[in-house]
């Protein structure tokens, strides 16, 4: 096809998201591995995905499991070894899938040995962001965290508080100090010097603060929706904290840094603020995600008509194109597919996320159509769903094992105790189930992409919105010669649309 030759690999791809954890366990401790990991290559291969992202494998106390790095030159022991991940990464590139890192540069652990520096105000005193109490001992000012309370924690050993806009044990790492970006640049060096071909960065909009520590503004009474009220760091602008203008600073560094080596690409999350923080600038990251279509829960064409428009006020954007991911409720059970799954809804949010403009990331498990797992307290391991229960129950839920096999032990993940308990739904949506099933939603999502491969439109071309009546959503992608016509019929009931009947969840796509 004219042109393919032009583009660079990362446009039009499928990134096929593992969260490592949860993946496949090699040695039956519960926990997945790189070893687990790569078995299960061939599996990604014949899916059709380009890419894998690896969810972060650096050694860490997991008080965000792998987040809350601690040391990023190595492989947390949980995964293996770092010959474990060489091995992992020649695999892969045998298969032909590229392999990208989850990189978390806006803050480290307590526990790495950068902060303990800081903390003694040794050559690396300025390495965080540091300030001193209010006469009363309370905190600078009202930042708040992301995960609950002030965004800032006291140490005696400086009688100062250190910033964290996530977990207590996550200081921010001081971007303004050019000796810690430095640092932080160098761990990308690191790892494209080992091989791997790009990254994806936790908080991309994050990694600039006020330098005057300005309080961030209230968010106005008359606009604070139950989604506002649900949490205390919403109910506030975080426009000092994070989310600043020059954040597209560090973005063109970041850039510039990984473009050095040939043929890497570097995409960014974006979970607020994404215009202001550089979202979609032009000159910073190659691609980027954001928020708005993974919080959407009400099935209907606005959620992708409303994307659709901020993303044509920024043509020159390549964006990257998600549903789901490890922070968010599994797409069926998020759109009415409750916890049982529904098939022919999965394959309607496939189709739909196969056909739209971008780097396609699929988050493991969406192929198969999983739905939430529904776990008790007990259960849970993550600090977001601790700190809100019951109300909500944080992000396990999503986070649960790969189910391979139905008639195996734990679904084939593991031979010992899984690190959180497999889903009860998941057993007849196994990927042994699924592989003896054509109409099930791996079959779809394989066949789809297979198809989608050979459509430069699909992978590349332009996407021009079509006036329908809801619930029915129209576009057509177009390369060169090629157009290709993408019809979704957004509700579980039959539509009418041009004349003829589209069935619940149809998805037409003229491939």
């Amino acid at each position: 096809m004219a042109g393919m030759e032009c583009e660079p690999w990362w446009k039009g791809a499928v990134v096929y998201q593992i969260y490592l954890r949860s993946f496949a366990d090699s040695n039956g401790d519960g926990q997945g591995d790189l070893e687990g990991a790569a078995q299960k290559l061939d599996y990604i291969a014949a899916l059709g995905a380009d890419a894998i992202w690896l969810s972060p494998i650096h050694p860490s106390p997991n008080r965000d499991w792998g987040y809350d790095v601690s040391d990023y030159d190595g492989v947390h022991p949980d995964y293996g070894t770092l010959d474990d991940f060489a091995g992992f990464l020649a695999a892969a590139h045998d298969r032909g899938l590229k392999v990208i890192l989850d990189e978390v540069l806006c803050h480290t652990s307590d526990e790495h040995p950068w902060f303990a520096d800081s903390l003694r105000h040794g050559a690396k005193s300025e390495w965080y962001v540091w300030a001193d109490p209010k006469l009363d001992g309370t905190a600078p000012n009202n930042w708040l965290s992301a995960f609950g309370g002030p965004a800032w924690a006291y140490q005696p050993a400086r009688r100062q508080h250190y910033h964290h806009k996530f977990l207590r044990q996550q200081p921010k790492l001081n971007w303004r100090n050019e000796e810690a970006r430095r640092a932080a640049l160098d761990v990308l060096d690191l790892w494209l010097g080992r091989g791997v071909d790009g990254f994806r960065l936790d908080v991309a909009n994050a990694y600039l603060h006020d330098e005057e520590l300005k309080d961030n503004p209230p968010i106005a009474m008359e606009r604070r929706t139950n989604a506002i009220w649900s949490h205390a760091a919403n109910l506030q602008r975080h426009i000092h904290d994070s989310n600043l203008h020059e954040n597209i600073e560090s973005l063109r560094e970041i850039r510039s840094q990984v473009e050095k080596h040939a043929g890497r690409f570097v995409f960014g999350e974006f979970s607020e603020g994404f215009e202001r923080s550089g979202a979609y600038a032009p000159d910073g990251l190659h691609a980027s995600y954001t928020f708005e279509m993974l919080r959407a829960r009400t099935l209907s064409p606005d959620f992708v008509l409303k994307e659709l428009d901020v993303l044509a006020r920024h043509p020159s954007h390549w964006p990257c194109m998600s549903f789901c991911n490890h922070d968010i409720v599994r797409t069926v059970t998020r759109f009415g597919g409750g916890r049982g799954g529904n098939p022919e809804l999965a394959k309607l949010m496939l189709a739909l996320l196969f056909s739209l403009r971008g780097t396609v990331l699929l988050y493991q498990g969406e192929e198969l159509g999983l739905p939430e797992v529904d776990l008790e307290r007990h259960q849970l391991r993550d600090p977001v769903g601790d700190l809100y229960y019951p109300v909500a129950k944080g992000r396990d839920g999503c986070r649960t094992p790969m189910p391979w096999d139905a008639d195996a032990p734990n679904l084939g993940f593991t031979t010992g105790t899984p690190w959180l308990p497999l889903g009860p739904a998941h057993k007849r949506l196994a990927v042994s189930q699924q592989e003896r099933d054509p109409h099930s939603a791996l079959a779809f999502a394989r066949a789809f992409l297979a198809k989608r491969k050979t459509s430069a439109a699909l992978r590349w071309g332009t996407l021009e919105v079509e006036k329908t009546p809801a619930p029915v959503l129209a576009f057509t992608r177009a390369y060169g010669a090629e157009r290709v016509r993408c019809v979704f019929n957004m509700s579980a009931e039959a539509s009418v649309f041009e004349g003829r009947t589209l069935a619940p969840y149809a998805a037409e796509v003229a491939l």
